[in-house]
Order: C-alpha cells, then structure tokens, then sequence
C-alpha cells in the first residue's frame, strides 16, 4: 500500500477480514426478503446491536404508508419492516451520510436460503454481495475511522425496502441527505472492483383499466374490452423506447371466462429515463398514450405510481468524490474503474437532494438477485479500508476539486 501517511497506516491496522466474515455469515442466514415482516425485524435487531458499538443514537423508524394496487384493480396497504438510522455527532459542521438497505429480493420460501464456498475466496449466499457484506464493512470502516480522533459527523441509514424502490424510505433517506458533504452508499461493486457511475432513473406503474362486461356470444358490441385496451396501452407505451428511455410492459393482470368480455385488466410496467428531460418526456409520452386509449376503447384508466428513483447524473462535485475515492483506493492497491449502469438504487435519490454519492461502496461481487449470487471475500476487508481511508480523507481535506477523475 503506497501513498499512505504513517497515521492513515495505524488507521487502517485494526481492520480484520475474520470479524466482518463471521457477521456476513450470520446475517445472510437470517432471511429478510422485503415482505418477510419477522425476518426484517429479526435483522433490524442484529443491526441495532452491531451497530450500538459505534458512538450516536441507533433508533428504529417506522415505515411511511405505501400502497399497491392489488389483483382486483384496488389500492391495498403493505406492510414494511422499520428502517434503521445511526447520528453521530450531529452538532459536526460537515456531515456525511453512509446508506445500505437490510432486505433482500429471496422471500421466507424461495430455495436459496443458505450459504455455501464456491473456492476459497467466493462465497454464494443469498445477500451476501447485496449486501450484508456491504453493511458488515460499512461497520468495520467506520469503527476504525473512529480510532483516530475523527471530527465528521455522519449518519448511517439502514433501509427495509430498497429492493422494491424505497417507497416507504423515501422521505427519511431525502430528509437525512440534506446538507450532507458527501454520501456512501454499499451496493455491491463488480468482481474487478468498477464502481457504478451515472443512473437511470426508474418508476413502476400500473394502469388500471375499466371497461364493460357483456355476453362473448350474445352482445359483444356492447362490452368494453379491458384486456383488449391494456394490451393496446402497452404496445403503444414498447413504441416509445428511444435513445436514453426504457419502457418494459411487465405483466396484465385481470380478464374473463371465454365467454365474457373482460370488464377488468391492470398493466404493470417499468420505464426508466437517462435524463430528467427525459424522464419529463416518459410522463408526457404515458399520459397521452392513456389518452388515446381511454378515448378508442371508451374504457376507463387509473394510473398509479410515479419515478420514485430520480435520474443520477454526474456533477463536478460527484466527479470530485470519485477522484477522491479513487485516489484513496489505488494508495490502498485496489484500482477501480468507474462506469455507467443501468440499474437504480438510493444512490439516486440521494443524487436528487444535490449530494454527490458514490453508490457501489460495497463487497464486491455478481450474479445478484438470483440463487448464482456470489460475493469476494477479500473485498471485505480491503472495503472497509477503503472506508475508513476515505472518511479519514474527507475528515482532513474535505472534497478536493481537480482530483483526479479516472
């Protein structure tokens, strides 16, 4: 490790890969897929005890209302487990913010539930890449940050519904980012260590249509087809993919016996924006495709839902946090690589409140949201020192401009 100063070496001497393992290990056992409601609060606890060994308050928040729309075209409460929040210093001047999400994608009965060593350095386990790997490092990073007489104040967020858009979070996570110098957020980074770089946005809708039953035989010019306008919605809505814009019709729900004109059918699907034009430029395209089709098929639409994951796109200031970070992990020997993807994350909304975040802060792994999900060992440790170093940094110098960017 070159270009560390001799107090950033005793800085970084406590950090140990064995400890982070063994958490890793033992929270991936417990299942917290975003609807099991006992296992959230099961790993809310193990979270609030792990992290307690750090100074500031841990407390639980309750989760804000959402709701969804259900088979039958209305609008259900669902239920959420309560996200977990660490404020330290909160009287510092300069503040940082350090974000992970506690639920995973596998529910309380999907089959991957258990762990197992693909060699001696790749683990498989369901969240161990995303990411209670990430957490486990996030909490060595900073307890060996707080070795050395830190002066930043951060506060840490541990949510329960990232994977399904952070929609009972939202205000709590646009609430702590505010004013913030900086932000950290644990995705997992790829195997070779790249970091994710500007974000689409995303948001998930469901178009309720209402239409008229009749007899399939007797009167069919008398019903109004909801399956007949859903799926009519939806090619229009596949029509206006373009450069910088996704659109994924993603499953109708609804429709009739054979013999009956189905007087019900919800679309459910995804866009994703590049840009803020283009996510205003998504909203136009959708509402005026509902227009056409509620007028052709003289059905009712009820639209629900909105882009609850901003677009993210790169600031100088972002680009200065890179250079930072960057810089901090080729002293460490841990080139990275910087990249745009396609995926969303808090990262995002966190961009939205004018913070620069570097989101994919986490273990380093693949294959997420599926049972091949895998996780490198070693990035444990060399993360949490990343961690640490770059807290250290921003404690002592703050974001540099002109750093460099690659």
């Amino acid at each position: 490790m070159t270009g560390l100063t001799g107090d950033e070496r005793d800085l970084l001497a406590p950090v140990e890969r064995t400890p982070i393992l063994s958490r890793t290990l033992e929270w991936a056992s417990i299942n917290s897929g975003t609807g099991n409601l006992d296992g959230l609060a099961a790993m809310a606890g193990y979270l609030a005890d792990a992290f307690a060994q750090l100074p500031g308050e841990v407390r639980l928040v309750e989760p804000a209302p959402v709701e969804k729309v259900d088979a039958r075209g209305a609008l259900r409460e669902v239920g959420h487990g309560r996200h977990l929040v660490l404020s330290v210093r909160p009287e510092a001047e300069r503040r940082v913010i350090l974000t992970g999400h506690m639920d995973t994608v596998y529910a309380s009965d999907h089959p991957f539930q258990a762990c197992a060593w693909l060699d001696d350095d790749t683990l498989n386990g369901p969240g161990t890449a995303d990411m209670k790997g990430g957490l486990s490092l996030m909490l060595a990073g900073l307890a060996a940050y707080e070795h050395r007489a830190p002066t930043l104040g951060y506060d840490v967020l541990i949510n329960s519904d990232e994977e399904t858009g952070s929609l009972s979070s939202a205000a709590l996570i646009e609430g702590l980012a505010q004013g913030k110098l900086a932000a950290l957020t644990y995705e997992p980074g790829l195997p070779d260590g790249s970091m994710a770089r500007a974000r689409p946005g995303s948001g998930n809708y469901a178009a309720v249509v209402t239409g008229r039953s009749a007899h399939a035989g007797r009167n069919p010019q008398d019903g109004r087809n909801a399956l007949v306008a859903a799926s009519d919605l939806a090619l229009r809505l596949a029509a206006g993919v373009r450069e910088g814009l996704t659109i994924n019709p993603a499953r109708i729900e609804g429709g009739a016996p054979n013999n009956t004109v189905p007087d019900l059918a919800i679309l459910h699907f995804n866009l994703r924006p590049r840009t803020p034009d283009l996510a205003e430029a998504a909203r136009a395209l959708v509402s005026a495709a509902v227009a056409e089709v509620s007028a052709l098929h003289d059905v009712h639409i009820h639209l629900h839902g909105h882009v609850s994951r901003p677009p993210k796109p790169i600031t100088p200031a972002t680009q200065a946090l890179f250079g930072l970070v960057s810089q901090a992990a080729a002293d460490l020997g841990q080139p990275m690589r910087w990249q745009d993807t396609g995926g969303v994350c808090d990262g995002n909304n966190i961009a939205a409140c004018g913070v620069p975040v570097l989101d994919t802060m986490g273990a380093l792994g693949g294959s997420i949201h599926s049972p091949q999900e895998f996780m490198i060992a070693s990035s444990l440790d060399a993360r949490a020192r990343l961690t640490a170093l770059v807290l250290h940094r921003l404690d002592r110098h703050g974001i540099q401009a002109g750093a460099p960017t690659a």
